[in-house]
């Protein structure tokens, strides 16, 4: 892991500038935007169209060669657009294109490159515009998606699945399975006698993880001064 040399004050100052680009530039491209969100790099989540509903404490990561895209396109009124609920884990590089209806409902991680759409965006003989015909995804709570695993159109994949990496998942896929391949298909159950834990069950008291992110970052942070941080830039240390 690469060491921060920040001083504790400058990395205060870092998430404030996000925070006033998620204020004044970000969330205004949302038809909501919940309470805590944790969005790094968010000049890198580029979004289009509407509507677009992002529920509270989502975890929404950017990066310079992976910009994550939350994407409408529809010539349709009243459309449902993209919903995301609560406490959902968005990767970097993460696709969700919706001509109808997505819903990623709470507690769902969605890993780098993943992409989910609700439409084939041509037609099969007449290529020259959209399909006529589109189909909502649905993914129900605490779904996991695989890196760079694609879910189709008229998809909705059941309570606690895990989609692995690389799938296609072109049908279906019921609650509290793996299911992994292209097409997906079902490789095992989940234990029943295995209590899951979602990211909702652990980190709903919110204020509780500030203080332990904060604390934290104190510690690791603790000698850094501004001198030393500039200098690593023209004199960076060797790596272990």
């Amino acid at each position: 892991m690469i060491r921060d040399y920040r001083p504790y004050y400058i990395k205060q100052a870092w998430y404030r500038l996000q925070h006033l680009y998620i204020r004044h530039k970000l969330a205004p491209q949302l038809t909501h935007l919940g309470k805590n969100p944790f969005i790094v790099k968010p000049w890198y989540i580029e979004v289009f169209g509407g509507p677009i509903r992002i529920g509270d404490n989502i975890t929404l990561l950017g990066c310079s060669d992976k910009k994550t895209r939350l994407t409408v396109w529809s010539d349709q009124k009243d459309i449902h657009g993209i919903s995301i609920g609560d406490h959902v884990l968005i990767s970097p590089g993460v696709r969700i294109s919706a001509a109808n209806h997505i819903s990623i409902a709470d507690s769902c991680m969605l890993a780098s490159h993943a992409y989910i759409t609700d439409s084939d965006w041509h037609g099969i003989y007449d290529r020259s515009l959209p399909p006529k015909e589109t189909s909502r995804v649905i993914l129900e709570e605490n779904v996991w998606i695989g890196d760079s695993a694609i879910v189709c159109k008229g998809v909705t994949i059941g309570k606690n699945s895990i989609i692995g990496a690389g799938s296609v998942v072109t049908s279906s896929i019921p609650a509290n399975v793996t299911a992994a391949g292209n097409p997906a298909r079902v490789i095992r159950p989940l234990d029943p006698e295995q209590q899951i834990i979602t990211r909702k069950d652990r980190f709903s008291d919110t204020n509780a993880m500030n203080l332990a992110l904060e604390s934290a970052e104190k510690e690791i942070l603790q000698g850094n001064t501004l001198r030393g941080w500039i200098r690593s830039f023209f004199f960076p240390e060797k790596q272990a």
